[in-house]
């Protein structure tokens, strides 16, 4: 009986020890920041001349400790800002089988520098459709998914939606 009593005791101290490594292995993994520097070029199909409807877009993003910050710079072909939207929230869940953070975006601030009317089409269909979403719930969804990556190169091929903009990202620091 004093065997089996040891031998009891012992796998529980073992069992408790594994799961305290567990926990601390978790903890230490999802405290660690994804950052993200991404960048597309945007053209307007419908534009009447060549350079009409071009901007570049650079979006930044940090997840941290659940919380995540998304910002969009526009930017004009001579390099002037064409605007920003800057939106924070939390990260609702992360789905593994497809690499892609869901994101409820809590606060959105769009610049005021540039006139709306002169916004690339890209950035007002999304303060256009983030707008919609805080007016009927209080939050806009976001996803983050990656659709293919090279931790080696630190490169990522990232879709946004639903703002439906596919960047090429350079990974800062990951847990892609």
């Amino acid at each position: 009986m004093a065997k089996w009593l040891k031998w009891t005791i012992n796998l529980t101290i073992l069992t408790a020890l594994i799961v305290a490594c567990g926990v601390i292995y978790l903890q230490s993994v999802s405290n660690k920041a994804v950052i993200l520097n991404c960048s597309s070029e945007l053209f307007d199909r419908h534009a009447q001349r060549a350079d009409d409807g071009k901007y570049y877009l650079l979006v930044d993003v940090l997840i941290s400790s659940g919380n995540a910050q998304i910002n969009y710079r526009y930017f004009n072909l001579d390099g002037s800002s064409a605007g920003t939207i800057l939106m924070q929230g939390e990260v609702q869940n992360m789905e593994l089988n497809r690499m892609a953070y869901n994101v409820s975006v809590k606060t959105k601030t769009e610049s005021e520098e540039v006139d709306k009317k002169h916004w690339p089409e890209h950035m007002k269909y999304l303060s256009y459709i983030s707008s919609l979403h805080f007016s009927e719930s209080g939050r806009h969804n976001l996803s983050i998914e990656v659709l293919d990556s090279d931790a080696s190169q630190d490169y990522a091929v990232v879709l946004f939606q639903p703002s439906n903009t596919v960047c090429g990202c350079r990974i800062v620091n990951s847990r892609i």
